[in-house]
């Protein structure tokens, strides 16, 4: 029998839940691998649908396989009709996390028998919502705006037709390549909140979509996905701050947070901040963009500070880097976290599938966690229950 770990209010920090064939960090070493693979050589060579397939089906597509994956994509690309009629009548003001999260079920409404654990039907579904996020995405931020719902481009690749569908322009190749290289960066990371929340729901049966929209509600909160809306809300204040550096101390003095700063695991460096942080000084050159150089003087000035203070494994995280490329591409600054789920979306499926089929750890186990009573009241088991009238 294994040893019982009990390690208790540390949000499972170093605490192994599950077995996972899907992705691996090193977080000494700044390392990530998808499926056995550099994070470095996918961004470099690969491309977002080669790198689902290669999350959902477990190896790498023949030419032939990418082909017809590809193509499968764009044809399951548009969404209900009833859903887009619905969302029409939703709040305008509605934050687009919310809206994401709340068209999920609806799409279940669609499909026959949304519960049934059949993989074949969980790797098709599963391929219609990497399809249909960004549409869904896109047709929000068009309707809130009054704007008309675009119908998908099948000529486009993925991140080119959501640029698309969202600015009703069809993107320039450097820029729709760039955001191709942020989804594959955003593809998976192990057992990160939103995909152990995706895989807590899924194990006790309920439905692919059911998970997905639980990971849509833990990426939405400001300490996960929601972390790159809070880095550009920060750039946006400090674009005319002629004192840059006096603001980090006194941020830090005073024991507040600098946003995108610090990671859960990576102790020397996110590989994924590296690539966005060439991305964003590039894109910021050709546009003449002045957030580079604000990120970089937060990063200069707050590295310092830690390191005067010995927290040296305090570094810039993927969304400190990822918030102004997306701005530089025109994306909204609450459309940042979707667009991320966009993305996640491919891995939290494949863990999904992995957790309802036990691909890598025996057989399924639901999720049953052990709290430890503190309560005290008028005794731990000891209170004794009076009338309403007879209560002082």
């Amino acid at each position: 029998m294994s040893e019982e770990i009990r390690v208790k209010n540390t949000g499972l920090r170093g605490v192994t839940v599950a077995d996972s064939a899907i992705s691996f960090i090193d977080g000494e070493k700044g390392v990530l691998i998808y499926r056995g693979y550099r994070i470095e050589d996918l961004a470099d060579r690969s491309s977002f649908m080669e790198t689902a397939f290669l999350l959902l089906f477990g190896t790498l597509p023949s030419a032939e396989q990418l082909t017809a994956f590809t193509r499968q994509v764009k044809e399951m690309r548009r969404v209900p009709e009833y859903l887009l009629e619905s969302m029409k009548l939703w709040p305008k003001n509605a934050r687009p996390m919310d809206v994401l999260q709340a068209a999920v079920p609806m799409l279940s409404m669609a499909e026959e028998h949304s519960d049934v654990m059949d993989r074949d039907l969980c790797l098709q579904r599963s391929i219609g919502l990497v399809a249909q996020l960004p549409t869904l995405v896109a047709a929000w931020h068009r309707i809130r705006s009054n704007q008309p719902v675009l119908e998908p481009d099948p000529e486009l690749d993925h991140a080119g037709n959501f640029l698309w569908m969202l600015q009703g322009k069809k993107p320039d190749a450097a820029t729709a390549h760039d955001l191709d290289v942020c989804l594959v960066l955003h593809a998976d990371h192990t057992f990160n909140a939103s995909t152990f929340a995706a895989r807590e729901v899924v194990s006790t049966r309920a439905s692919l979509f059911a998970g997905v929209a639980a990971g849509l509600g833990a990426l939405s909160g400001s300490l996960h996905g929601g972390a790159n809306a809070k880095v550009m809300e920060m750039l946006l204040k400090l674009e005319n701050e002629p004192d840059i550096e006096g603001w980090v101390k006194k941020q830090l003095s005073e024991g507040d947070r600098i946003m995108g700063m610090g990671h859960a695991i990576y102790k020397t460096g996110d590989p994924r901040a590296v690539y966005l942080k060439k991305m964003g000084q590039r894109l910021g050159e050709q546009t003449g963009g002045k957030w580079a150089a604000i990120s970089q003087k937060i990063e200069e000035t707050a590295l310092a500070i830690f390191a005067e203070r010995g927290k040296t494994t305090i570094l810039p995280n993927v969304d400190f880097n990822s918030a102004p490329v997306y701005y530089l591409m025109g994306i909204p600054t609450d459309l940042m976290t979707p667009v991320f789920a966009i993305s996640r979306v491919a891995g939290w499926c494949a863990h999904i599938i992995e957790e309802q089929f036990a691909d890598a750890q025996g057989k399924p186990a639901l999720y049953r966690p052990q709290a430890q009573y503190v309560g005290e009241y008028c005794g731990l088991m000891g209170c004794e229950y009076s009338p309403v009238d007879k209560r002082k």
